[in-house]
């Protein structure tokens, strides 16, 4: 998946999910992009919403705190210039059709929430911008979210969006806060990726950092992690789950070290086995001091190190022959050695 000139298959993308860990202050999602950046992320990723098209207002409580988050739209465009500036890419998720629209023109990727990853009206907007698409696959069995990634795919068809454009991703979420490790399921990420030919991530929220390393030895090529300035900020519960900046740095450190383990798909060769490679294989020799004329059977071959004679498989093309002149116990036997 490309975002930009970031590639996934490239390198495994590490998104610091800021979200709503700014409560509403400008200052502090500023301070959590410099973080994000000095701790090494890829990316930075924020929540952007109008509370009144998002949350019922009989839910007093939650739409009270929502409403307090929330942070004008010039804000975001400003967020977005700084993370650029600092080497990040710039992605959000909307939560509301407005926020969408106003997105397409300063994301480098949309990404959708568990929540609304049936939310049909939504899934379109973000086709229509011809930006890359990030769908969270929680609260979704295989079904619901194969049906959402084929709605995308008919959207950007829709749309005329080239095909360059049709960048999509769907990581593997389990939307518990926290998500407890016996309900992570990472052997999922194997499921997503035979049934979607798509990029496959994985966006966590259990404590710790531990499932998003081991996601990305997995497979997964987008680790989405929750990130604070203090996980005691307040009691809005993304904090806890998040990692501050201390774990957040230790897990770009350790994913990096499990993409360097990862690696190249193919099975080949590789330049620190080949300097000891001769030493170690084995050549067919005499398995006793044979006479000139002697015709060759299989009890008259064995095979030792080093590999400086026919190979182990090659014994066919010696049996049954007679020798040319007499080979001593230990010593390869040769083509040339052979009538």
């Amino acid at each position: 998946m490309r975002i930009g000139s970031f590639d996934t298959a490239e390198k495994i993308l590490v998104v610091a999910e800021i979200g709503n860990n700014h409560e509403g202050h400008a200052d502090a999602a500023e301070a959590l992009v410099r973080q994000a950046a000095a701790c090494g992320a890829d990316a930075v990723k924020f929540q952007v919403f109008r509370a009144s098209h998002f949350v019922s207002r009989r839910d007093e409580a939650r739409f009270a705190r929502l409403s307090s988050f929330e942070l004008p739209y010039d804000t975001f465009a400003s967020l977005a210039s700084l993370a650029r500036s600092l080497g990040l890419l710039f992605i959000a998720t909307p939560l509301d059709l407005p926020s969408a629209r106003f997105l397409a023109g300063q994301v480098d990727a949309m990404k959708i929430a568990s929540g609304d990853n049936d939310f049909f009206p939504l899934l379109e907007e973000a086709a229509r911008s011809a930006k890359p698409v990030i769908v969270s696959s929680g609260l979704s069995d295989l079904t619901q979210i194969t049906r959402s990634a084929r709605y995308i795919e008919a959207q950007w068809s829709r749309f005329g969006v080239p095909e360059t454009a049709r960048q999509l991703a769907v990581l593997h979420c389990v939307s518990s806060y926290p998500a407890p490790p016996e309900e992570v399921h990472l052997s999922a990420l194997g499921t997503l990726a035979s049934a979607l030919n798509c990029t496959i991530g994985y966006s966590d929220h259990t404590l710790g950092i531990d499932a998003c390393v081991a996601a990305a030895a997995a497979g997964a090529r987008i680790i989405e992690k929750h990130f604070t300035l203090d996980t005691h900020y307040s009691d809005f519960r993304d904090h806890q789950l998040s990692a501050d900046p201390e774990n957040l740095r230790a897990l770009v450190a350790a994913v990096a070290r499990v993409a360097q383990l990862l690696g190249r798909p193919e099975k080949t060769l590789q330049p620190s086995e080949a300097a000891h490679a001769q030493a170690i294989r084995r050549s067919i020799v005499a398995a006793a001091n044979l006479p000139a004329g002697h015709r060759i059977g299989s009890d008259d071959l064995m095979w030792i190190r080093p590999a400086d004679g026919l190979r182990p498989g090659d014994e066919e093309l010696l049996i049954g022959h007679a020798l040319k002149h007499a080979v001593a116990v230990g010593e390869p036997i040769r083509l040339a050695d052979i009538e």
